[in-house]
């Protein structure tokens, strides 16, 4: 199920609605990378697919509050800069030498580009968390963003008002194939029921709303969204603490071994003490309210 088409009056209200709440899980400011104490990283130097551009990845399509548009029509332009990944694109690209002009963007399938082997991109965001798993395979830069899981239901279902994981044993519930979101619910939930996989989320989305399941897991910023524009009558059942799971850090994704990576940290680790990371997660995915939170 494709996303309805938002006019860009209703993704700026989602936004401000977003910055209204009250607090945000942080950016990862505990955990960082290694960084360019040696070696150069002037753009005639860096190791580009494309010298002097910076090719970079997201997913097709990519969704707000991640990816937005100008175009008074629907979403998925990370050439408007609107979104919180397509905004921290152009600070880093301006960070680290670039032009707007110089960014090239790409699409790839969330489950390819974490394949090993070469990448036709210099990086990929497209809300990976950074696993053990995926790092025998591919590289990551530091965190970029830290996230909680949500789960998202129907206003009147058995399962809207959990307390506990333990009340959302008998939930059927779904999730994209490949996410920690998925391993939310098999590792940490555990619900009696197997868990639905699909291919993406908007497959799940389309699954919930059919009432093959009872509910979806997903990033707590994705959540606001599916709520708040795409799904009439759903709401954020629940939010989980971090500290119930390892920590959902997300970082940009790289071909194994690629040399940008420290480069990339660098610009990051600017952009965190400069306070623009804060500024952009104020502007696209300030979480917390009243939502309930479950820790166990």
């Amino acid at each position: 199920m494709a996303p309805r088409p938002m006019k860009r009056t209703v993704f700026t209200a989602l936004v401000l609605a977003l910055a209204m709440l009250a607090t945000a899980c942080g950016s990862g400011d505990d955990v960082t990378g290694p960084t360019a104490d040696e070696g150069s990283c002037d753009v005639a130097d860096l190791n580009l697919v494309t010298p002097g551009k910076l090719t970079v990845a997201t997913g097709e399509p990519a969704y707000p509050p991640w990816v937005g548009t100008t175009d008074g029509e629907g979403f998925d332009d990370p050439a408007s800069k609107l979104g919180y990944e397509a905004a921290l694109v152009y600070e880093l690209a301006a960070q680290m030498g670039f032009t707007d002009a110089d960014v090239v963007w790409t699409r790839v399938g969330f489950d390819e580009a974490i394949a090993p082997g070469t990448k036709p991109w210099d990086f990929n965001l497209q809300q990976y968390s950074i696993t053990e798993a995926r790092e025998q395979v591919v590289d990551f830069s530091a965190p970029y963003y830290t996230t909680r899981q949500a789960l998202v239901v129907f206003e009147g279902s058995p399962f809207a008002a959990p307390s506990s994981m333990a009340d959302l044993k008998d939930a059927a519930l779904g999730a994209q194939v490949g996410t920690t979101s998925l391993d939310f619910i098999e590792d940490v939930i555990k619900p009696s029921k197997e868990a639905a996989v699909y291919n993406d989320n908007a497959a799940a989305k389309a699954a919930m709303t059919a009432g093959q399941i009872d509910g979806i897991i997903v990033d707590l910023p994705t959540a606001y969204y599916i709520t708040a524009v795409e799904i009439e009558g759903s709401v954020i059942a629940a939010q989980f603490e971090t500290e119930a799971a390892d920590p959902d850090n997300y970082g940009l994704l790289f071909a194994e071994g690629n040399s940008l990576v420290p480069c990339v940290n660098t610009a990051l680790a600017a952009l965190r003490d400069s306070g623009k990371l804060d500024e952009l997660e104020q502007t696209y995915l300030t979480q917390g309210g009243s939502i309930p939170t479950i820790s166990g």
